[in-house]
């Protein structure tokens, strides 16, 4: 949007009044009256060049906590104006591939994967400890590719239920696979982020691993996953139907599933819960960089540290159904002080995801 000009009327009535008017006017009144016209004109724009502007780019399901929560304390310190624009992830990587070298976009909020195409295409700036002193509080595994990201907020995969129809609920991954589900259970496509935690759990339990080790161990997944399909209801690619079958009682268990969409259900009257298995719950991306090139690149770095530090976390946590990336924030009311939450190797991920899938569709059709 350009500077708005005063219009011709006003600006040639400032500098008539400008010109005294009991004698003729002097070449030097005539210079000043300019003068003060110019001002005039220019005052806006240099108004406006004072305003620090920040544009952040982020999922539109977090629009709300955004502009309820971060904005409006970042603003008040920093003394600037923060838009948030919500949106996809890729929409918001192809924002940057298309304005790469003209930026207006300063900071983006994207899930990892996405993160990591951002990277190979040069578009962010590295996070370093003297830009962003929050980066040393955070959670191993939380920051990635020697800075170029970090996560801010991770929400976790757990097993939904229904409260109503499973009175005893589960304690452990290997439950899915308990016969008396029989045609009771949903799961996640791996096409789905939520779903290929599935394949590291069904790893884990056939080979004794870890479930952080189980995470190279994908062909033992597999393997195992077939032994679920007697007990699968369907495998879903949308959430919202998936979660129709389960608080209509049809499904007794969604796994994996995520805290922020059960909270959300849960909290709008549904008959579901999250439980944590006891082997651990797998960390979700949430994702936050400087894009290279940004705008107001100072204040970009101060909005990533802001939302790194436990304080700003500590409000958001309980809001958004996710753990605190900083390892001083309180984790969410109702979960155990000894929760193990499992960090995924997102690099490990985007490499073998498309053999993944195909391998998914090949050995798990029903």
């Amino acid at each position: 949007m350009g500077t708005r000009k005063p219009c011709p009327s006003v600006a040639r009535e400032v500098f008539l009044m400008s010109i005294p008017t009991k004698s003729a006017p002097t070449r030097r009144a005539v210079l000043q009256a300019g003068a003060a016209l110019a001002g005039l004109v220019a005052a806006p724009s240099v108004l406006r060049a004072q305003t620090k502007e920040l544009v952040v780019g982020g999922a539109a399901s977090h629009k709300p906590w955004v502009e309820g929560i971060v904005i409006p304390a970042f603003e008040k310190k920093y003394n600037c104006k923060v838009i948030f624009e919500g949106t996809k992830s890729l929409v918001n990587l192809e924002k940057m591939q298309k304005n790469k070298g003209s930026q207006y976009l300063s900071v983006v909020q994207m899930d990892d994967p996405v993160m990591i195409l951002a990277v190979k295409e040069g578009l962010l700036d590295p996070l370093t400890a003297a830009k962003v002193p929050n980066l040393a509080d955070l959670v191993s595994g939380a920051v990635h590719m020697d800075g170029m990201w970090a996560n801010y907020l991770q929400p976790w995969l757990g097993i939904a239920i229904n409260t109503n129809a499973v009175k005893t609920p589960p304690t452990s991954w290997a439950d899915l696979f308990d016969p008396k589900y029989k045609g009771r259970i949903i799961i996640p496509s791996p096409q789905n982020t939520e779903g290929l935690p599935l394949i590291f759990a069904a790893a884990s339990l056939a080979t004794g691993s870890s479930l952080e080790a189980a995470q190279k161990e994908a062909d033992a997944g597999f393997k195992k996953l077939a032994s679920l399909k007697p007990n699968l209801l369907t495998i879903y690619t949308q959430m919202p139907q998936a979660f129709n079958l389960l608080e209509q009682g049809e499904a007794l268990m969604i796994g994996p599933a995520m805290s922020s969409y059960v909270s959300e259900r849960k909290a709008a009257g549904a008959p579901i819960d999250l439980i944590a298995p006891k082997e651990g719950v797998f960390a979700m991306p949430s994702g936050i960089a400087v894009v290279k090139g940004a705008p107001q690149q100072d204040l970009a770095f101060a909005y990533v540290n802001e939302l790194l530090s436990a304080p700003l976390q500590e409000k958001l946590v309980g809001p958004t159904a996710s753990l605190g990336a900083n390892k001083l924030t309180p984790k969410p009311a109702g979960l155990p002080a000894d929760l193990k939450v499992i960090q995924i190797d997102w690099a490990n991920v985007a490499a073998e995801r498309n053999n993944w899938v195909s391998r998914w569709d090949r050995d798990m059709a029903l």
